[in-house]
């Protein structure tokens, strides 16, 4: 049994649960600059605090525990940290040439974890998702209100940076990919072509499943890039995904009647794993939902027969996630149409 085999069998008998935040777990550490840099970049001339994702190479360690502390609450899947580890959003900071090795030792440190869970819950296999963010451009709207035909990223550029994320989380270990927050949907399909043509050039290694989760940005129901639940879910289909769904935005309860719409028209499993709520800053994690609350509305999209994976994103902690699998373990998951 492959892994495609495998993830489909287990959507079939349970809801499966993803982890939630790395983001807000980072936060707790309270990172300085010199935490980040470590002693191999130092003398970067950038500043490089907020770099989450190079603390997989800096601060392995605590990627690890945040890792550990998702699966000992539940988790069936959990996400690289690597949501910005592409040349893209890398230019910020000047590492763009560290992209492959970012993803690569990403996901060998979720493979570790995983490895280690497998074996002491036999019975729940964890599996690690290689997450492909969305990148700090769009390639469907120009960043200039005076002219419409700019745009400050190519389809091609995205495929390049995109093509070198999945060597570096295929090679390390990843047991699917994770298209997640998906805003503009041609951004997504220079994503998904660069799944496709890499598995094409490497008939040798097993093709990983695809997730696709896109992301709601107001209540007006559209993606950044205008497309409703129905027609994002229409436009990502050819990908052959494994799942489709929402993710971040705008939390589970505004989220509802977006995600009720794609499970009405959706022949495969859906995921949703929303913030704990809509952001506060003046919260110690940002949002202010408590663990209970974001579980007890995944818990009534489960029982409603909406979902197949559930998780949490910004703000979501491991108490979250405990909470939410508790939740949604009492349910059968969502039948396919």
């Amino acid at each position: 049994m492959n892994r495609l085999q495998h993830l489909q069998k287990l959507l079939a008998e349970r809801i499966l649960v993803l982890d939630g935040a790395m983001g807000t777990m980072i936060q707790r550490h309270r990172l300085q600059e010199a935490d980040y840099r470590g002693l191999r970049f130092a003398n970067t001339k950038r500043d490089l605090k907020g770099n989450n994702d190079l603390l997989v190479l800096s601060k392995p360690e605590i990627i690890e525990t945040i890792h550990e502390a998702y699966l000992e609450a539940g988790a069936d899947i959990i996400s690289t940290n690597t949501f910005n580890a592409t040349a893209i959003s890398q230019a910020d900071y000047g590492l763009e040439s560290i992209v492959h090795e970012l993803n690569l030792e990403a996901a060998k440190l979720a493979r570790f974890a995983c490895d280690v869970w497998t074996k002491k819950t036999p019975n729940k296999p964890r599996f690690v998702a290689g997450a492909l963010g969305p990148t700090s451009r769009t390639a469907s709207i120009s960043p200039d209100v005076n002219d419409p035909s700019v745009r400050n990223v190519t389809f091609d550029q995205l495929v390049e940076t995109y093509t070198d994320a999945i060597d570096g989380l295929v090679k390390g270990g990843a047991d699917l990919l994770l298209n997640e927050t998906i805003f503009d949907t041609l951004n997504a399909k220079a994503a998904i072509f660069s799944v496709e043509k890499y598995f094409d050039d490497h008939p040798q290694i097993e093709k990983l499943p695809l997730m696709i989760s896109g992301t709601i940005t107001d209540n007006s129901g559209r993606t950044l890039s205008g497309q409703t639940a129905e027609a994002f879910y229409a436009s990502m289909l050819h990908a052959n995904p494994i799942s489709i769904g929402f993710n971040c935005a705008l939390g589970a309860e505004l989220l509802r009647p977006h995600l009720h719409a794609l499970s009405k028209v959706s022949a495969i499993p859906v995921s949703c794993y929303p913030n704990a709520g809509l952001p506060n800053p003046l919260s110690e994690t940002g949002y202010d939902e408590v663990p209970e609350t974001t579980a007890k509305y995944l818990g009534e999209f489960a029982r409603d027969g909406w979902v197949n994976i559930v998780g949490g994103c910004c703000g979501t902690t491991p108490d979250h996630i405990r909470a939410i699998a508790e939740q949604v373990a009492k349910y059968s998951p969502r039948l396919a149409k």
